[in-house]
């Protein structure tokens, strides 16, 4: 041991020492200092972790040239999703009309992006913003969901961490299918409701059917309310009574209109046929009141063909589901019963990559008053106009909307008259932005264009 310490070899390792030092401060000279990745700001995570893969590139929100713009007018793509969010006012009717801003800084509650991101059951209290988003797809856990909400009360900044990133890998549902809450009944006497139960949406996959179901009434009566709700991914629920009585489906039983391999059932196609337009809805929850002093005559042991139609574009099955509320009102405080307006162009062709206007006129056999119009197209449909033909009135348009999926239900408290021999024009523009022709038919990928409506007869 004695010889390890020979001052010799202290100098060796001394001078080693003193080399290594010196050749580590050069290399520390000459080398920058190595500084910690930067952290993406939120709304850059907030983009590259939702925004993009969730809403820009499933074709929706990607581009101007979608199909969707002309419903939505936002695109949610990389370098332009800020400022079509932040500060701006949504296309949704009432959410603008309760004042709600796309993203409002500071304010999550009134700010439509949360709303549609959150499909939480009773999130905004029954308020139409219509289906949760994506549609048919994977809805957002409830970390991402969170991790919106806190940007948003950060004061929705462009730059800047202001939020826990690791909220956005956090994987728990925020729709387990036991927070679907059932719509409530009508108290005793007040109405009926009709369930149409849990039904299964294979992955990757439309599934629309049909159920005939009995409203429960043993006697005449009138209707002038009705409530609808269903789980979320629903392209529409409508409940149809029928043009011919002695020909009806099977009660109870279920009629899917396209088979596993997605060809379509013949029976049931053509049993459409038989359908007059009851009510309807395309947003997950509706709550609709006709105008005072008029009501629906149902007779007495009515029966409607409930219709759902679901899209699941995921890779795993989802649960489809609606409810529909009929509340009624004696009969003493009807002055005069509607009747149900179904006005449907069949004759539909959209050429590929080519915007245009189909126009059928609709010409009326005896006097009307119309109270209520509303429209159905698919999302092709750019903007849905009626206007009048014919009378003091030639020309006018009375009826505009510019929402595919969430249409506009016009109630005219001074009925539109038209009288015998004058018509409604509906007036649609569909932008087709797909490349390949497009004509009427029953999938969310053909075309449709149908004026429904309430009206009273002279």
């Amino acid at each position: 041991m004695k010889d390890f310490f020979h001052p010799i070899r202290l100098s060796l390792l001394g001078a080693l020492g003193l080399g290594l030092l010196v050749a580590s401060c050069q290399k520390s000279d000459d080398t920058p200092d190595e500084q910690p990745a930067p952290v993406a700001s939120s709304f850059e995570q907030l983009q590259r972790r939702i925004l993009t893969p969730t809403c820009a590139t499933s074709g929706c929100h990607s581009s101007e040239s979608d199909a969707m713009f002309s419903q939505h007018r936002l695109v949610l793509a990389a370098g332009v999703a800020y400022k079509n969010l932040v500060g701006v006012a949504p296309t949704n009717s009432t959410a603008k009309a309760n004042g709600l801003m796309r993203v409002k800084p500071f304010a999550s509650q009134e700010s439509l992006l949360y709303h549609k991101l959150n499909a939480a059951a009773g999130h905004h209290s029954g308020a139409n913003y219509g289906n949760p988003m994506p549609l048919g797809g994977e809805l957002l856990t409830v970390g991402q969901i969170e991790f919106v909400r806190r940007w948003i009360e950060a004061g929705a900044p462009q730059t800047g961490s202001v939020v826990d990133s690791t909220l956005l890998d956090d994987k728990t549902p925020s729709t387990p299918s036991e927070n679907f809450e059932a719509l409530k009944a009508p108290a005793a006497g007040a109405g009926f409701q009709i369930h149409l139960e849990p039904f299964t949406v294979a992955p990757n996959f439309e599934r629309e059917l049909f159920v005939r179901k009995s409203i429960g009434n043993t006697k005449p009566v009138y209707v002038n309310r009705y409530e609808i709700k269903m789980r979320p991914n629903s392209h529409h629920f409508l409940a149809y009574t029928y043009r011919d009585n002695d020909k009806l489906p099977t009660i109870n039983q279920i009629r899917d209109l396209r088979n596993p391999d997605n060809s379509y059932n013949l029976e049931t196609a053509l049993s459409m046929q038989n359908h007059i337009y009851f009510v309807g809805s395309q947003a997950p929850y509706t709550d609709f009141t006709f105008p005072e002093g008029t009501a629906l005559l149902v007779p007495a042991n009515a029966t409607l063909d409930l219709n759902s139609h679901y899209v699941n574009k995921t890779a795993t099955p989802i649960t489809g589901e609606a409810y529909v509320n009929l509340y009624t009102v004696d009969e003493s405080k009807v002055k005069t019963v509607m009747k149900i307006m179904d006005f449907t162009n069949t004759n539909l062709n959209i050429p590929a990559k080519t915007r245009v206007t189909i126009s059928k006129t609709f010409t009326m056999s005896r006097p009307i008053k119309i109270l209520v119009l509303t429209s159905h197209s698919h999302k092709l449909g750019e903007k849905f106009v009626v206007r009048i033909k014919g009378g003091a009135r030639d020309g006018e348009v009375v009826y505009t909307s510019t929402s595919w999926e969430h249409p506009e239900i016009t109630t005219y408290k001074t009925p539109i008259e038209l009288a015998k021999g004058e018509a409604i024009v509906s007036e649609i523009t569909y932008n087709n932005t797909t490349d390949k022709d497009v004509k009427w038919g029953l999938t969310s990928e053909d075309e449709m264009g149908i004026v429904f409506g309430y009206y009273l007869e002279e």
